[in-house]
């Protein structure tokens, strides 16, 4: 299925909850967000008839965010009725990775393929100030737990925000010398209270001269397809990446579109673009209704986000509320 750019999709975005267990600086207010009632969530059941209705159009890649998966209770099960769709190749999940070394082997076992944990320090006590109380060893254990339960590659994520942990890129990268996992950087973006704080993006070119500076024998080769664009310190076990969607924006790949956990099918993560599928899988619609609705979806889906465009107008939910 391509959308009217051409761009091939087979790539959707399941956020299951806005709940989290961390208050990251960037991504939700002190306080929270005034989280949704249960009944205004998609229930598992809803989502996996969606997908089962969409799968036949090309959709083979399934990737679980919230807010924090892992503090909804039931995922494991959801994670068996993914598996159950045929057409679904690929089934991964975004976590903070706080609660996962308890739960690893199952989520393995249910039929997951691979996490993406983000962790944006490796000084606990700078962590707890951005995470706003989380305990950085949880995470850890949850990386290794990942490692061992070859939910594998898997993938670090660390959002770098200038002033506050970009003095840390080369810790971040010398971790993938020893250890096989792939440590992205990844540019902040103007969404919800990072656009609301004023904090400041460092860019893929700036972090490359962090690099540069604190690994000055490095060397880095291509790796890979997708929006990131990867390197390998040679004779390291991982690989470095980076997500530049602001200075090197990877909107002519696009090949996703996401579904927030209230239920709306949004074409881009910057689009105010949402489109109902919640009243339509509650009033028992048709596959063919759905699978219309996801077609308009696509329809919608623009060429690219205007993140970088001054003046920028701000989406009006915060980053957990959207799914990442």
């Amino acid at each position: 299925m391509k959308d009217r750019f051409g761009r091939g999709i087979n790539y959707i975005r399941v956020s299951v909850t806005d709940r989290c267990n961390f208050r990251c600086i960037y991504c939700m207010p002190e306080e929270g967000v005034l989280p949704k009632r249960c009944g205004d969530i998609l229930r598992f059941e809803e989502i996996a008839r969606f997908l089962k209705v969409i799968a036949p159009l090309g959709v083979s890649a399934v990737r679980i965010t919230g807010g924090e998966p892992l503090v909804r209770k039931g995922i494991v099960d959801f994670i068996k009725m993914l598996r159950e769709i045929p057409e679904i190749r690929d089934i991964s999940m975004t976590t903070n990775g706080s609660l996962l070394s308890g739960i690893a082997a199952e989520l393995k076992k249910a039929g997951l393929d691979r996490v993406n944990i983000s962790l944006d320090s490796l000084n606990p006590e700078k962590f707890r100030r951005m995470t706003r109380g989380g305990n950085l060893k949880d995470v850890l254990d949850g990386i290794k737990a990942a490692l061992e339960n070859d939910l594998s590659p898997v993938k670090i994520n660390c959002v770098v925000v200038k002033g506050f942990n970009d003095d840390e890129v080369a810790d971040f990268a010398r971790l993938t010398i020893d250890n096989p996992l792939t440590v992205r950087f990844i540019e902040l973006m103007p969404v919800g209270e990072a656009a609301k704080e004023k904090m400041e993006m460092v860019s893929q070119d700036r972090i490359t001269r962090l690099l540069g500076m604190k690994l000055e024998s490095v060397k880095y080769e291509e790796k890979g397809e997708g929006p990131a664009a990867y390197f390998k310190i040679p004779g390291a076990k991982g690989y470095v990446g980076f997500i530049s969607s602001i200075s090197h924006h990877f909107c002519a790949r696009c090949n996703r579109l996401r579904l927030t956990a209230d239920g709306k099918l949004k074409p881009c993560l910057d689009s105010e673009d949402e489109i109902d599928v919640k009243t339509l899988l509650r009033r028992r619609a048709a596959d063919e209704e759905l699978r219309r609705i996801f077609i308009e979806a696509l329809a919608k889906k623009p060429a690219g986000h205007k993140m970088n465009v001054v003046p920028f107008e701000r989406t009006k939910r915060n980053m957990c509320q959207i799914g990442g």
